[in-house]
């Protein structure tokens, strides 16, 4: 304990929660959105033959959680757009990822290394707003504690949640993809990050709001970084996972996903992009989990 105070933890901690998150982390985050938004099949011919619906696409992947959590708190769904410095810059990245000559900014931003930060620095924002989502929802329901997970995880995963609804914009209508029905890693992050943050905002977990953030981002950072440097789509949590729904319900978590790996690993891929290059976290497609 005497080593953990000398090294002031809970100091940095303090300013690690109260650190601002624009113009640097935003962008980062409205890049690694974007860039997964240019990965699904037929986006850039909608680019192409319609930039409003790309454009509006876009706008969804970066505030998708903002403007549902806003619905469930009964805000209007427009109120994140007032922010125009945050709909400028998004917009911006949404023009130099779908249009910059010869793909340039494109390819700099995938390019793994740099990938790799732009990925580390959006986990960042998606804590800190699963944790922002949390408080708003305490302050409105100061005993809803269902309430308080539903917001933070919607905060954390909005775009996900929304990507039905998201896919007919680009004129594509997959019920199969549904997020609650596969849910992906960073979606079932935000839920148990949400519960989590839920626990600390009632008190029934003995650490401060800014030591969980802290924990909870290098948790979320830390997954992240590896699996996309492995180009993996799997999940930390899937042994617990297939432990628990066993001894609960009886069957692995998904029930038939291990008939989805063998079909999976039976039909043909493609060298030329990763699962995760496919579709990042927001949905399923063609036998193959969203990340």
């Amino acid at each position: 304990m005497e080593m953990l105070s000398a090294l002031n933890l809970g100091d940095y901690a303090q300013a690690f929660s109260k650190m601002g998150m624009f113009p640097v982390f935003d962008l980062a985050y409205y890049i690694v959105s974007i860039l997964y938004l240019k990965y699904e099949p037929g986006s850039v011919e909608v680019s192409r033959r319609s930039p409003v619906a790309s454009w509006l696409s876009a706008m969804l992947y970066c505030f998708g959680s903002y403007i549902l959590a806003d619905i469930m708190l009964g805000h209007s769904p427009l109120d994140y757009f007032q922010h125009n410095s945050h709909i400028l810059l998004a917009s911006a990245v949404w023009y130099l990822i779908f249009y910059c000559p010869l793909n340039l900014f494109y390819k700099c931003v995938a390019f793994l290394p740099v990938k790799l930060v732009l990925v580390a620095l959006k986990e960042v924002v998606r804590s800190r707003k699963i944790a922002a989502g949390v408080h708003h929802a305490h302050h409105a329901y100061h005993h809803g504690f269902f309430i308080m997970v539903i917001v933070g995880y919607v905060k954390g995963s909005g775009v996900a949640l929304m990507s039905n609804f998201e896919q007919l914009l680009r004129g594509v209508w997959r019920p199969d993809t549904n997020e609650v029905l596969n849910m992906s890693f960073p979606t079932k992050a935000s839920l148990y990050g949400a519960i989590l943050f839920t626990m600390q905002e009632a008190h029934w977990l003995p650490v401060s709001k800014s030591t969980l953030i802290l924990a909870f981002t290098l948790f979320m950072v830390t997954s992240k970084v590896v699996m996309t440097a492995r180009h993996s789509h799997g999940s930390p949590f899937a042994l617990i996972e297939s432990w628990i729904c066993h001894v609960l319900f009886g069957s692995a978590l998904g029930g038939g996903e291990d008939d989805h790996h063998h079909a999976a690993a039976a039909a043909p891929s493609s060298p030329l992009k990763t699962k995760e290059e496919l579709s990042e976290g927001s949905r399923k497609r063609k036998a193959k989990k969203a990340e």
